[in-house]
């Protein structure tokens, strides 16, 4: 079966084995609802745990949010039983120290502090830290923060090398994911007819 996941075409890390068959069943049903994948992982914490995350396509993910999703895909991971364990499933949002999963992430967030993890060496190396530069088409542009001893301060990773990326908890990261999430509910309440302050346009006083 194709993936058919066409919010996500830029899509750079990709699951594999039951994450991937997972995100292949909810994938389109969790799209539906406004939502979209992020990651989805089954680990062995706490007996086992399936984790996934999503948000909505402004970025934001509020607790009720996570309810919703739950009691969507819960009876179909249910009905066609891709877990043959007992397991616990956890809904949650990407978080401000997110892992970046598409190119737009990248871009997203350039200027930032992530750690990166290839699947090859690149550049002799398959662990990288440091700030996003730039990106292109084809790959990320570190600037390593800490370079050892016969390293290039700036190293091009290719987007098909990397198995795992996130961002890296810092002040400026959190001031810039707060101002985004304001905006984004902001624009959230516009489009339901609310001002700012969150009362009914309607209902203002004059």
């Amino acid at each position: 079966m194709a993936d058919t996941d066409t919010q996500a075409d830029d899509r750079i890390i990709r699951e594999t084995g039951t994450d991937a068959r997972v995100a292949l069943l909810i994938r389109p049903l969790i799209e539906t609802m406004g939502y979209r994948l992020v990651r989805v992982r089954l680990s062995g914490q706490n007996g086992m745990t399936l984790q996934i995350m999503a948000e909505r396509l402004d970025g934001t993910m509020t607790v009720q949010d996570c309810e919703e999703v739950s009691k969507a895909i819960s009876p179909l991971l249910d009905v066609e039983d891709v877990i043959d364990k007992a397991y616990h499933l956890e809904i949650s949002s990407p978080g401000i120290d997110r892992p970046l999963v598409r190119k737009s992430d990248f871009e997203q967030w350039v200027g930032h502090l992530i750690k990166l993890e290839t699947s090859m060496p690149v550049a002799e190396r398959k662990r990288f830290r440091g700030k996003i530069a730039e990106t292109t088409e084809m790959d990320v542009v570190i600037e390593r923060d800490v370079a050892s001893y016969g390293d290039e301060p700036v190293v091009r990773v290719p987007f098909d090398a990397i198995s795992d990326a996130r961002l890296i908890l810092t002040d400026d990261l959190v001031r810039d994911a707060l101002r985004a999430d304001k905006k984004a509910r902001q624009e959230q309440k516009k489009r339901r007819g609310e001002d700012a302050d969150g009362e009914d346009d309607n209902n203002a006083e004059d």
